[in-house]
């Protein structure tokens, strides 16, 4: 009956905002004091009962005392504006005569890597539920090793191990662990300033700020050895920083004098980053001498809001504001991009999030795309080939209208049966998904952000969960220990 505490504490976070207004900092108090006190409760095995019965009491009483809250509707758009959805429809661009030395290189590029692996499962897929895996001959095995534990149990949470609040009042859009850490992880806020944070040693604290940004941070990414990290921001420019002593080493002004709005590290090469700007264009950094590479822009057809790379970095996704996620070929010795593929995820919504990954789980190799659209869905889609075409494979319902949110495949590859992927909602909840289960899809949910939870992120041995939201509360989940 944990999860009955847990909606006390969600009850109690909604109502955090009405309690002394001018005094964030004793509202953060409370509800870490409250976390605390209810999982101590919940070790004493009140019968369920009874729990339900405070449950509407402590309810009733906040609504009472706060006046009744409202419907979560309230953190969805006030309506999805009615659009054609194609969620299948991909399109080739066709290109000028001097591309086709370009596109004859494109199919060299991997070409096994997306399209063998297609042609191998399909048969398979056929014969299968949708968004089942293909099996491996080792399977059986891996689950012998892994034992009995389902994957509700494998990603059930203690509770709440930390709440930072520096952001407090003014949204986090973005968090991050650093890369191959337990502990270290950074977050951006629209209060102009980025943090990073570190959980060890005990208590966690904020080791450093970074300040410069003369405008709202959009987003920003750790390099490969997390020594330095890019932002982006709507005051138009690059941020190169220093992760050790928060020093900004570079500053790269945005040569089209527009709000910058995400970025990415070239998986391969941490020289070069992709930004995306609110006048459609996508770009290639050197950050190294803050130029833009030759043959490294192209236009989308709206503001560029979301980047991804596949994991050899040769696949680059862009979604923008108008529905469309782009893919483009890119060139590893000059840093060129060229656009291949156009899918419409469904007209005039959002793209806020992109996630790329080649394998879900053990099970077989899956080239898979998490995306997040203002559509009411968490949707997942296959890669079908070396140019980035996307299938749909499946969709997952949450309250997703209008905010800027977020997913994530959990960075483990589980020897369970099934596999998990992670994203926030408008309803102020973190939500976990299995993508192989056709039904009840839900293994489990956490509640206790008082708005809209827009990031999540685990550390790398998936000990920790961090998820943030529109209120700038960042909060840390611990995962029970077996």
């Amino acid at each position: 009956m944990a999860a009955v505490w847990q909606q006390v504490l969600a009850v109690d976070a909604r109502y955090n905002a009405y309690r002394t207004p001018t005094f964030p900092q004793f509202r953060t108090q409370y509800i870490r004091r409250r976390s605390q006190l209810l999982r101590e409760n919940a070790k004493c095995g009140f019968e369920p009962g009874l729990r339900r019965q405070y449950l509407r009491l402590r309810s009733q009483l906040l609504a009472l005392r706060y006046g009744p809250l409202s419907e979560q509707s309230s953190f969805r758009a006030s309506s999805v504006r009615s659009s054609r959805t194609t969620l299948d429809r991909m399109e080739d661009f066709e290109e000028d005569p001097r591309a086709q030395g370009a596109r004859g290189h494109r199919r060299s590029v991997s070409r096994g890597s997306y399209q063998l692996q297609a042609q191998m499962n399909r048969a398979v897929y056929e014969e299968r539920p949708p968004g089942a895996l293909v099996p491996t001959s080792v399977a059986e095995a891996s689950r012998a090793m892994a034992g009995d534990t389902t994957l509700s149990e494998n990603y059930a949470f203690a509770g709440m191990h930390h709440i930072f609040d520096q952001h407090v009042d003014s949204a986090v859009p973005r968090l991050q662990f650093a890369n191959d850490d337990k502990h270290l992880l950074a977050c951006c806020s629209l209060d102009c300033t980025l943090s990073i944070m570190t959980l060890s040693p005990s208590p966690p604290t904020v080791k450093v700020t970074l300040k410069g940004h003369a405008g709202p941070v959009t987003d920003f990414a750790w390099s490969l050895s997390n020594d330095i990290i890019v932002s982006t921001s709507q005051d138009g420019t690059l941020r190169i920083w220093n992760t050790e002593d928060g020093r900004c080493i570079r500053e790269v002004v945005d040569p089209e004098a527009s709000e910058l709005l995400c970025c990415t590290f070239q998986p391969m090469n941490n020289n070069l980053t992709v930004v995306g700007n609110s006048k459609h264009l996508l770009q290639v950094v050197n950050i190294s001498t803050g130029k833009k590479v030759k043959g490294g822009s192209s236009k989308l057809t709206g503001r560029v809001l979301s980047l991804s790379f596949d994991a050899p970095g040769r696949i680059l996704w862009a979604g923008d504001d108008r529905g469309s996620i782009f893919s483009f070929l890119f060139d590893m010795a000059t840093g060129k991009l060229t656009k291949a593929k156009r899918l419409v995820v469904s007209e005039g919504s959002s793209i806020s999030s992109i996630s790329a990954r080649s394998w879900i789980s053990r099970e077989a190799r899956d080239p898979s795309l998490l995306v997040n659209a203002c559509v009411n869905k968490l949707l997942l889609y296959r890669v079908v080939d070396n140019e980035g075409t996307l299938q749909l494979k499946r969709s997952f319902p949450i309250q997703h209208g209008s905010q800027p949110l977020h997913s994530i495949f959990c960075p483990l590859m589980s020897f369970r049966q099934g596999a998990c992927v992670v994203t926030g909602s408008e309803d102020a909840c973190v939500y976990f998904f299995d993508v192989e289960r056709n039904t009840k899809a839900i293994v489990n949910k956490l509640q206790g952000h008082s708005g809209p939870v827009l990031d999540v992120s685990f550390n790398c041995d998936e000990s920790m969960l961090a998820s943030s939201d529109a209120t700038g509360m960042v909060i840390i989940w611990r995962r029970e220990q077996k």
